[in-house]
């Protein structure tokens, strides 16, 4: 436990269940970052966590910010960042938020459908655009496979295409998934998108940036390898395949930034036996997937979770659930946990590196509970 945030939980006592994060945590790992991948701008990707104070604090140390929607754009540029720190990077725009982003300044815009190039063309006029394309996710805990993204095939023939509607084809763009732990990803994917600047020059297409997405980890239970081991394959990659002639590099890293930040301080509201010989209590906390844990969804981020100090009874196997009456609101029952024998209804654990993709996937009431309160420290 951070312990600037459990000197706030033990003077200040708030009601549960609530996000508490740390800016200081968060300023240290953008200039880490920026240390590591020098010859990189960071975009923060908004949706990760959209704190004002946390923008606000990354806007401060001079980061760019990858945006999904209008709301993003507002919220950034309110909060010190100007339009030229902003990508659009939502490969799925409604018009009139594409215009919306043009007449606030923004000229980055990310897509991969030729009907999302039309688009732009006729809403964001010179603009420049990059194309995302398909890479292998394998090796991430939350992978963002097949949803966004073209064949590089593809991909060459939309950027031939987006000069011929006067636009500006700028880069590429990829994403190894989120979470990743397999750090040869970046090399494969690299390489695809040096083989597409090479076809491209070969018809007068010059690009000049690769955006290399996140992928950079938080700490949660499983074992994960340094960022200056992550940033060294990154670096590695990009010199393999493009040499001394590297074009822009972005980074868009969200987890990695503010994931370890922040932590969930909840509830035991119940603690039951189901009967059923399965060996297993069941304990329920005040949070679940409906309000601030959507990534246990399959139980694939796994959080650790950090009992009161004063329980010390032997470790017992149990299943964690949501308070909500929905029975898909269950954190972990095939991954094994366990916690304390003695823990009691009342008592108040820590979801550790929670700072990341909580506060911004709960939903605004489901069941009548709130949306997570975050408390920017």
């Amino acid at each position: 436990m951070n312990r600037k945030i459990a000197r706030f939980l033990a003077d200040h006592a708030p009601e549960t269940p609530c996000l508490v994060v740390d800016l200081d945590t968060i300023a240290e790992s953008y200039d880490l970052l920026c240390r590591y991948l020098s010859s990189a701008s960071v975009y923060y990707a908004v949706k990760a966590n959209p704190a004002p104070e946390i923008v606000a604090t990354l806007a401060a140390k001079g980061s760019n910010f990858d945006v999904a929607s209008p709301a993003e754009i507002r919220l950034c540029l309110g909060h010190g960042a100007t339009p030229e720190r902003l990508s659009f990077g939502n490969t799925i725009k409604k018009e009139r938020d594409i215009a919306f982003a043009y007449e606030a300044g923004v000229r980055l815009f990310a897509f991969d459908s030729a009907a999302e190039l039309e688009k732009l063309a006729r809403c964001a006029p010179a603009g420049r655009v990059f194309c995302r394309i398909l890479v292998s996710c394998e090796g991430a805990d939350w992978p963002l496979s097949r949803k966004f993204g073209c064949t590089p095939d593809m991909a060459v023939g939309l950027l031939q295409r987006a000069r011929e509607l006067g636009l500006d084809p700028y880069g590429v763009s990829f994403h190894v998934g989120s979470q990743q732990t397999d750090l040869g990803q970046w090399d494969k994917a690299v390489g695809a998108v040096a083989r597409m600047f090479t076809l491209l020059a070969e018809t007068d297409i010059s690009l000049r940036m690769v955006n290399i997405g996140g992928g950079f980890p938080a700490q949660y239970r499983g074992r994960i390898a340094s960022l200056a081991d992550y940033a060294q394959a990154v670096t590695d990659a990009l010199t393999r395949h493009f040499g001394n002639r590297l074009p822009e590099i972005i980074v868009e890293p969200g987890r990695s930034l503010v994931g370890d930040a922040g932590v969930i301080h909840s509830e035991v509201v119940l603690i039951a036996d189901k009967g059923d010989g399965g060996g297993k209590r069941w304990v329920y906390l005040d949070v679940g997937k409906f309000n601030g844990l959507a990534e246990t969804m399959g139980e694939s981020i796994k959080y650790r979770i950090e009992p009161p100090a004063t329980r010390c009874g032997p470790p017992a196997p149990v299943v964690i659930a949501g308070p909500t009456c929905d029975s898909a609101d269950i954190l972990y029952e095939h991954t094994e946990y366990r916690l304390p024998s003695d823990l009691a209804v009342g008592d108040k654990v820590a979801i550790l590196s929670a700072g990341a993709y909580t506060a911004s996937y709960a939903s605004v009431g489901f069941n009548g509970f709130p949306p997570l309160r975050t408390y920017c420290i």
